[in-house]
């Protein structure tokens, strides 16, 4: 153990070069920088300097995931909506709040983390990963210890993450004595000091609490019949989570197999069902192939490959958009605004490549918008069901029309927004997952709208700012024909 490491030995020079090279390069990614606040508060809330509530509030982030936390569902026995700070302070604890903005803090730094070393980045993304199998783990018992196992199962490497990140000179040399992935078996005559003793240390230096320390061991399954106490439950979950990280990372049929044996091995003692517990480590499988960067798992090369197809394929729709908007510019003195809203609709649908475009009309004497014209398959059959009357509904397009600015609506099919879509939309346009709309506004009053939209097949999106550029130019375009047509009208009007 750490504890009895003899002055002078390896081991001490081993921590001392360590310690040494953290104080040159600052902590590792910016993780130990938050812990002072947070175990500050985990201690006692009575110093204002440490208060819980004032570290919770000043990290938006945080603040946001511990109320979703006391408001979710294991916490329903308490009643009423948690809504402010304090009262979750009080229903969650210090200790589960301190737990959740460890884990919070570690992952936030270690998933921005770029290190010099490869090796470092794959030792962080392994503990990341270990984390994701934790929570989800101890999410399908219910246990009101998630926070704590997934810290703890992240910490479980950090013995690991410290070689790589301060000495990655060492980590070629523990690989070829002990092994790819077996390197703690060449660290005590190396270094003079085991990998797991290392990252126990750096929990002591840091400050870390005991039950931190206590979930960070290693711990081999038992009789299912033997009581199991709540470290040795924490420290059993996050052994499981980290060895199924280490074998998931890899993404190898072989891995698959030791995520099964190990799954097996562990669920009887922890109070696991074994086909939950599978689906839970399924799940943190893929949320980690989204997440991670350098893993097999993650495929990097494809998806490296998709990053820069979806790029060209941004690049390439904005010169549709540029060409667009220039032969807008020269047709503006000429055209009519139906011909005006025809090649913007054409040009958006063409350059952002929208799964359906539809151009909607102001009616004024019948007080409705409608459909006129649109692009994308089996559209036309919808067109006459695309109409609402134009007095104010309180609905997104509504609000896109009284704002007069373009919405560009990420996720559509989120729940909480379900109340600001219209049956219309719902019944005609429902498939779409990501939209825009252009809303048309003469001298403050509506003129119609232009909708775009973006179903499952097309990759998640997100509009840049010189995208939103070109949409707004197109618009004024638009109005601006819309304007002409109505000045003209108003001559002919005069002159009769």
């Amino acid at each position: 153990m750490t504890e009895k490491i003899k002055a002078g030995s390896a081991g001490e020079q081993t921590l001392a070069l360590l310690w040494e090279r953290n104080r040159r390069q600052g902590d590792m990614p910016g993780f130990a920088k938050a812990i002072g606040a947070i175990l500050g508060a985990m201690r006692g809330e009575e110093d204002s300097q440490f208060s819980m509530t004032e570290t919770v509030l000043g990290d938006p982030v945080l603040t946001q995931k511990v109320l979703r936390l006391a408001n979710s569902g294991m916490y329903s026995a308490f009643g009423q909506h948690v809504s402010t700070v304090t009262k979750a302070v009080l229903v969650l604890g210090t200790e589960a709040i301190g737990h959740l903005a460890l884990g919070l803090k570690l992952i936030e730094e270690l998933s921005v983390a770029r290190p010099d070393s490869a090796h470092a980045h794959i030792e962080m993304e392994k503990a990341l990963l270990a984390g994701l199998v934790a929570r989800e783990l101890a999410g399908s018992v219910h246990s009101l210890h998630a926070e704590e196992a997934v810290v703890c199962s992240m910490l479980h490497t950090l013995g690991r993450m410290m070689v790589t990140f301060y000495m990655p000179e060492a980590w070629p040399r523990l690989q070829q004595l002990g092994g790819v992935g077996n390197e703690d078996a060449a660290a005590e005559a190396l270094l003079g000091i085991g990998l797991p003793d290392i990252g126990r240390a750096t929990a002591l230096h840091w400050g870390l609490p005991a039950n931190l320390l206590a979930g960070m061991r290693s711990i081999e399954p038992i009789d299912p019949d033997t009581p199991v106490s709540h470290a040795d439950w924490i420290a059993a979950i996050s052994t499981l989570a980290r060895r199924c990280a280490e074998s998931l990372w890899h993404d190898s049929e072989e891995g698959a197999a030791e995520v099964r044996r190990v799954t097996e091995l562990y669920a009887p003692m922890l109070g696991l069902d074994t086909e939950l517990a599978a689906g839970a480590i399924a799940r943190a499988r893929q949320t980690g192939a989204a997440d991670l960067s350098v893993a097999p798992l993650s495929k990097p090369a494809e998806r490296r490959a998709r990053e820069m197809a979806r790029t060209r394929q941004r690049a390439a729709g904005n010169r549709i958009l540029q060409s667009g908007l220039a032969e807008m510019r020269d047709m503006a003195d000429n055209a009519s605004p139906g011909q005006m809203v025809s090649i913007a609709l054409e040009t958006v649908y063409k350059g952002l490549d929208f799964s359906r475009a539809v151009a909607f009309v102001r009616n004024r004497r019948e007080n409705r918008y409608s459909a006129r014209m649109c692009f994308g398959e089996s559209l036309k059959d919808q067109l006459e069901d695309m109409s609402f009357e134009d007095s104010y509904q309180p609905n997104v397009f509504h609000a896109a029309l009284t704002s007069d600015r373009v919405i560009f609506i990420e996720n559509a099919r989120d729940p909480k927004f379900a109340a600001k879509l219209p049956q219309w939309w719902k019944s005609t346009l429902a498939e779409a997952r990501s939209f825009v709309i252009l809303p048309l506004t003469s001298h403050g009053q509506p003129a119609g709208f232009l909708y775009g939209d973006w179903d499952e097949t097309f990759p998640p999106i997100d509009l840049s700012q010189p995208e939103f550029a070109l949409l707004n130019d197109m618009r004024a375009l638009v109005v601006r024909a819309v304007e002409r047509r109505h000045q003209l009208d108003v001559e002919s009007s005069r002159a009769a």
